[in-house]
Parts: C-alpha cells; structure tokens; sequence
C-alpha cells in the first residue's frame, strides 16, 4: 500500500511568464485607477476636517481591493478573453459599492455619500475601458503569434481538426495547437499530420508526452477511446505534471452562465440550465435599452438631423427608408432606416438576384448599383441604422441582439435558425462586431445563436464596447 507520503505531490498547472506579467499588468492599472479617483475625489469632494477625508478615502480604496480580490478579478484563468474578465470586475466594484453604502448607512456617515456614488462609479467608468485597451494590446500580440498557450490535442482526428481550425479562427483566445495524439498514431496525410499539426503518438501515452514536451494545456476531444475510467486515469496522471487537462464536451455550442459543472452519485456532471427570456436580468435589460435608446437619440439628435438633410438634398427623396422586419417571437414591425438607396431599389432588386453575394437566404452586393453617393458613405459607417433607436425606444428591438430579418428569409429558416426569434433583434449584436456582411451565412446563424443561448448584461456591455471599434473599422459593411 502506498503511503501518502509516498504519493507524488500535486503540482499547480505552470503559468508562463507572459501570463503573470500581464496579471500584473492589470493589477498595476486597476490599482492606479482607483487611487487616481480615490485621490481626485478626496480633494473636489473632501469632508469637513482633512481627518475625516483620509479616513473616508482608505475605507473607498480598502472597500474595493475586498471586493475585486472577493471576485477573484485578477485570476490568470479569467483574464484576456471572454465577458468572464468583465463579469468578475462588475461584481467586486458593486461589492465594494454596497459595503460603503451598508457602512455609511448603518454609522450616519454623511460625508461617505460622494464615496458611495462618485467615486465607485467613476471607478468603473475608467476601470472598464482600461481593462479593455490591455486587453486589445494582448490580442495584437497573439495575432503575431506571441503570448499563445501550447496545447496538445488527444481525441479523433476530425474533432481534433474541429479544435485546430478553431484555434487558428480565434487565436486572440491563446491556444496553439503545437502536437496531436490520436488512437491510432497516424494523422490524415501521409505525413503524419492533422492540419499540418504532428501526431507525436498514441493517446495511451499522453501523460508520457506531456512530460517530455511542456505542455500548457490537454486538450481531450471526442473519441471512442475515452471512457470515463480513462479519462480519470488521465486526470490522474497529470496531476504531478505542469499541465492543465481541458475536456470538450462536443455536445452543443453553449457556454457561459447557463452550463453548470455538478456532481451526482459522484459522476461530474455538466448541467445545461434553460435560456432566460424573462425574470429581473430581461427588466434591466428592457429599462437600459429604453432609457440608453432615448439617451442616445437626444445626445445624436443635431448629427441625425445633419444626415437626415443630407439625404434629402443628395436626390429630394425620403429621408427614411421604412420596412418591414420580424421580431420577437415572429411579430412583424416596420424597422426605420436612413435611406441609403434611390427611390425605387426594391423594384430594382428582382433584376440583381443573378448577382446576389450572400449564402443562404439574404441579398448583398458588395457593389450594389441601387446605393447612393451619401448612402455608401452611411452604409460604410453604419450611420444608416442609427435611426433603429426608435424602435429600440419603442420596445420593438433591443441595442444588443440578433440580427432583424426579413419576413421572406424567416421563411427559409430552418428549426435552427427560428431560434433567433426567441428575443428581440438588435441594433448590434455578435454579427455586428464579428464581420457584418463579410460573415458566411452559416457562421452568422452560428453567432446569433449562442447570442440567444448564452446572453448575459456582461456579454451586452462588451458587445456594445466592440460595436463602437467595428464601426470606426467599416469592416464587412456594404
């Protein structure tokens, strides 16, 4: 019988240097923030006696430090990819702001009031976009290929080649698939390679190669080889090694906060809670898409105006473009846009469809003859669209969600893609920031559905914060 002395001891997964300079990074610059506010406040707004001020300032700062280390915001794991990132530093900021309103309240502290609802909130403010700018600049780095995790692949060759073709997509996401172990040792080519990957050996020996190659991360997919005995032996193995075992699941593309890892009769267990169109997360959302709708079009209100004289100057047509669209649950509304063609385009259509650019059911032409001067000059910048925040104020769509379709391409749809009428169609959404009209049809439908599966308020906001770069970018715009 082996003691537990004897038992070789658990080694933490290995963290590259890249890896802590970057949480650094952010720490360094979350710290600076809150100090800058902190330090800004404590003088515009400083209580009676300097005394007083000092005391209020550290009880800011320590309040939230507790609730940003709370919310475990710096971990490596959750920094430089997805809405996690935001998720966390979202609730130690509301953490921290709720201590200092519980503690004012409780101990009469009038003067802790421009701490609770300045400060904190100015915090967030800057915090959010700095966390992002770091963010853009770790990506630029793993797009020249620096600053990616070695991965090796165990599973199928084709789920195998699914996860490096996703890789090489996306590699703002870290992984680099730099070696592959099938069940068999052999690969697709006669090379021995999968996507130009090597295979190193079999899957029995991957807790061997991992010893020898120095691996970040253990990619298990999909194969008949992998038993849940297997796969705990495997677990086993590598707990005395400096690798990170990742199973894939390659059961649906859902994500986020609705898939839960659980434990029943000590099987683990991965529980896939339903989507949720209703309940107080849709209530905000419907108050921040009314008043963010209404807020919006007062501030653009001289800028609309401006667009809105020159379209009219540019042929004395309408200003606006009106049509009819699908929404929520398949209602039809009448979608408002600035007009970005001549007057009689929709007639004009019939004639295009031969040269029709798109997949699926849409029409797009890069070149589209119909568009005017200033319609392409709109189009470019999706300016056309901004009068949809009418329909966003009038509770038709939402400033985040799927794409709005038309009534004839709902009808080609199929049981999959009637999913994105579950929720409202969006001014922006995944499609938006993702490629626009660049985007295979397929790929779009992909997008709008893990929209639906997976919405969050976190994954909103980040949304909206890449709206604003895709934009300015005029990428797949036309």
């Amino acid at each position: 019988m082996v003691s537990p002395r004897d038992m070789p001891e658990t080694v933490r997964p290995m963290v590259a240097t890249w890896e802590r300079r970057y949480q650094l990074a952010v720490l360094g610059s979350d710290l600076a923030v809150i100090i800058a506010v902190v330090l800004t406040v404590n003088v515009l707004f400083g209580a009676v006696t300097a005394l007083h001020a000092s005391i209020f300032a550290v009880l800011t700062l320590a309040a939230v430090l507790i609730g940003l280390g709370a919310s475990r915001a710096w971990s490596i794991a959750a920094l430089g990819d997805g809405a996690e990132e935001f998720r966390r530093l979202y609730r130690g900021l509301f953490t921290g702001f709720v201590f200092l309103a519980i503690g004012g309240f409780a101990f009469g502290l009038e003067g802790l009031r421009p701490w609770v609802f300045l400060a904190v909130p100015a915090i967030a403010m800057i915090d959010f976009p700095v966390r992002y700018i770091l963010r853009r600049l770790l990506h630029k780095r793993r797009q020249a290929g620096q600053c990616l995790l070695p991965v090796l692949a165990a599973g199928g060759v084709g789920t195998v080649s699914d996860l490096i073709d996703r890789t090489r997509k996306a590699p703002h996401q870290g992984w680099r698939v730099e070696a592959v172990c099938t069940a068999d040792g052999l690969g697709q080519d006669a090379d021995g390679k999968v996507d130009g990957v090597p295979v190193v050996g079999t899957i029995e020996g991957v807790a061997e190669h991992v010893q020898r190659g120095g691996y970040r991360i253990v990619a298990v997919t999909a194969d008949a080889y992998w038993t849940p005995k297997r796969l705990q032996h495997l677990a086993w193995e590598l707990e005395n090694s400096s690798a990170e075992l990742v199973v894939a699941p390659v059961l649906m593309e859902v994500a986020g906060p609705r898939l839960h890892v659980s434990g029943v009769l000590g099987m683990p267990l991965l529980r896939l809670s339903a989507p949720v169109f209703t309940g107080a997360r849709r209530v905000v959302k419907e108050i921040v898409d009314r008043v963010g709708g209404a807020f919006l079009l007062a501030l653009l209100s001289p800028f609309l105006m401006a667009i809105a004289l020159s379209v009219k100057l540019n042929d004395r047509g309408p200003v606006f473009y009106r049509q009819h669209r699908v929404g929520k649950d398949g209602k039809s509304f009448t979608m408002v846009k600035f007009r970005t063609m001549c007057v009689d385009a929709d007639a004009k259509r019939t004639s295009l469809l031969a040269r029709n650019e798109a997949e699926g059911p849409l029409f797009k032409m890069r070149n589209d003859p119909r568009v005017t001067r200033i319609g392409a000059i709109l189009r470019r910048f999706s300016m056309d669209e901004l009068p949809q925040l009418f329909n966003v104020v009038s509770g038709q769509m939402s400033l985040v969600g799927p794409r709005p379709p038309l009534p004839e391409e709902t009808e080609r749809y199929s049981s999959d893609a009637r999913r994105r009428l579950l929720v409202k169609p969006g001014l922006t959404g995944l499609w938006q920031v993702s490629g626009r009209s660049d985007l295979p049809w397929e790929e779009a439908v992909r997008l709008d559905l893990r929209y639906v599966e997976d919405w969050s308020l976190a994954l909103d906001a980040l949304i909206l914060w890449k709206t604003v770069r895709a934009v300015l970018k005029g990428q797949g715009a036309y």
